[in-house]
């Protein structure tokens, strides 16, 4: 209510209160931003967000709440370090410390043990305390990583970011503190097809009972082509005839990510090509009732259809998703047909079909189906007539 008050305000003319009001109403924030970190830490310890419809936390909050990534593995971070830095909990929560410098100490014990993250939380403070912006204790957090990585005979490598482009493609290893290694890196588009063609198939959920997110089935499904066990790569690119006979239009990957027309001739050259009807001409489209799993012409029709996860806002990749009956196989009401399939990820496949109550769809004006998640049925609703000297939230 005091937000609403504020932002329905117009600034006062003198700049000296604005910036005296900022700075207070930042330490505010700073304080607002405490509470916030102890709710997003309960419903991600619980798994609130799954009742919901969202497969993890960090798509709750980029979903949701609108974060941009960022922004989201930034309050992550803070909300499931924070009962790791009792002093930083403690002066966020009653303004004696900024947000940005509680992210940046929450990021560098992320990787630390409890014993370290003690004496790191401590030295960082006393930097912030003597002034240093949140910059410079993020890199001395840096620093305290390289000093503990040489300490315990650990390989560490600088940071790259700033020794690449973005035309090539570049991935550095730093080994952890308990021998595995953190990867980091960068893949152009050509490149990036590939490893979504490789691991995509591999990092599908395995089964109901598999509640791995996207990215530890990611690194299972790496895991597996490194050790051999995997299949031969697909990559589809997108593209006119006069493309491939020497146009200038550019073809897409399934993502919409463009390729030059040129780009796409030379991957035409060491590759299989075949026509996508979207028909029934040569490629059989309409299984009826007698096929139940989608055809692969029929996959590849709707990973061209459907870059992402047909619910709204989900932004799983559509090669990393699987093909729903738009109304149900089991019920008898949706044939193997491709006007009545979506790609939906493993976690919204599995959600529609455990509680169709929360799903509403509707067909965008390009005849694709959208899926939009609803609130649980036993949600209690906020009261609007509760007296303003308190706040209720939902159960």
């Amino acid at each position: 209510m005091i937000a609403a008050e504020l932002a329905a305000r117009e600034a006062p003319e003198s700049a000296a209160t604005c910036l005296e009001l900022a700075e207070t109403l930042a330490s505010a924030s700073d304080m607002h931003e405490s509470a916030l970190a102890g709710f997003i830490g309960r419903v991600d310890a619980a798994g609130e967000q799954r009742r919901w419809g969202y497969p993890s936390t960090r798509a709750w909050l980029r979903s949701k709440l609108g974060m941009r990534e960022s922004r989201a593995k930034e309050r992550l971070t803070l909300a499931r370090q924070r009962h790791r830095l009792p002093q930083v909990a403690k002066r966020l929560a009653a303004g004696d410390l900024s947000y940005g410098c509680a992210t940046t100490v929450a990021d560098a014990v992320a990787r630390l043990d409890d014993t370290d993250c003690a004496q790191a939380e401590s030295m960082l403070l006393d930097m912030a305390d003597q002034g240093f912006s949140a910059g410079k204790v993020a890199a001395f957090g840096r620093r305290i990583r390289d000093v503990i990585a040489e300490r315990d005979g650990t390989e560490h490598a600088p940071d790259q970011d700033t020794k690449h482009g973005y035309d090539k493609s570049w991935i550095t290893t730093t080994r952890s503190l308990d021998g595995g290694r953190y990867i980091k890196g960068w893949l152009n588009p050509e490149d990036a097809a590939i490893w979504d063609g490789t691991l995509a198939p591999l990092a599908k959920p395995a089964g109901p009972e598999d509640h791995r997110d996207v990215s530890e089935r990611t690194a299972a499904a790496l895991s597996s082509v490194l050790s051999g066990g995997h299949k031969a790569t697909k990559v589809t690119v997108i593209c006119d005839l006069e493309t491939l006979t020497g146009g200038n239009a550019p073809a897409r990957l399934t993502d919409g990510t463009p390729i030059p027309a040129a780009q796409a001739r030379r991957i035409a050259l060491t590759a299989g090509v075949s026509p996508l009807l979207l028909g029934r001409g040569n490629t059989p489209l309409y299984l009826g009732h007698r096929e139940r799993f989608a055809s692969a012409a029929q996959r590849q029709v709707l990973e061209t259809l459907y870059p992402t996860c047909a619910v709204r806002e989900c932004e799983i990749p559509g090669t990393l998703c699987e093909v729903d009956h738009v109304n149900g196989w089991a019920l008898g009401k949706s044939p193997t047909d491709i006007d009545q399939l979506a790609l939906t990820c493993g976690w919204h496949n599995r959600f529609k079909h455990t509680r169709p109550d929360q799903i509403h769809i509707t067909k965008d004006q390009d005849g694709r189906y959208v899926y939009r998640l609803l609130p649980p049925p036993n949600r209690r609703p906020l009261n609007d007539t509760d007296p303003p000297d308190h706040l209720t939230w939902a159960a």
